[in-house]
């Protein structure tokens, strides 16, 4: 007879979102010695690295709703990391760029991320990493985007 019940510890969903917590509160730990959150921290590096300067742009590179990406803005912009200026045409569109404070704590904290990054990675030979990433894909292939409501 097989076992019929659900084991929490071994299901996949599970597993995943462990391990997504672990990575995101390790690398949570350490950028917060520079006074950034994960949030704040992708904003930088939407608009420092990628180059996206429009809120909706940064939203959806970060997954998050264009609530949360405006509560992030505003915080940014008092605190003195990012700029938010009217862009080309009607003066509807906002534009996001980094300040100087803002560019500094994106390269101060885009070693932490490449540490925390190869921590993990270091932990699989080059095969398991290859097919940890090929099959997150395949599970993901298809399945609709989630934006967090942070």
């Amino acid at each position: 007879m097989t076992d019929q019940r659900f084991h929490l510890h071994n299901s996949l969903g599970y597993q995943v979102t462990m391990l997504a917590r672990v990575i995101e509160r390790r690398f949570e730990q350490r950028i917060a010695e520079h006074g950034l959150t994960r949030v704040t921290w992708c904003v930088l590096l939407a608009a420092g690295e990628e180059g996206l300067s429009t809120p909706s742009e940064i939203a959806d590179f970060i997954g998050i709703d264009r609530t949360a990406t405006s509560r992030a803005l505003r915080q940014m912009e008092a605190r003195g990391l990012i700029t938010r200026s009217s862009g080309t045409g009607d003066g509807r569109s906002i534009r996001v760029g980094l300040t100087k404070p803002g560019q500094a704590a994106l390269q101060a904290v885009l070693p932490v991320a490449q540490e925390n990054a190869a921590y993990f990675e270091a932990k699989l030979t080059a095969q398991e990493l290859a097919a940890l990433r090929q099959t997150a894909a395949k599970l993901l292939q298809d399945e609709p985007r989630i934006v967090a409501k942070l």
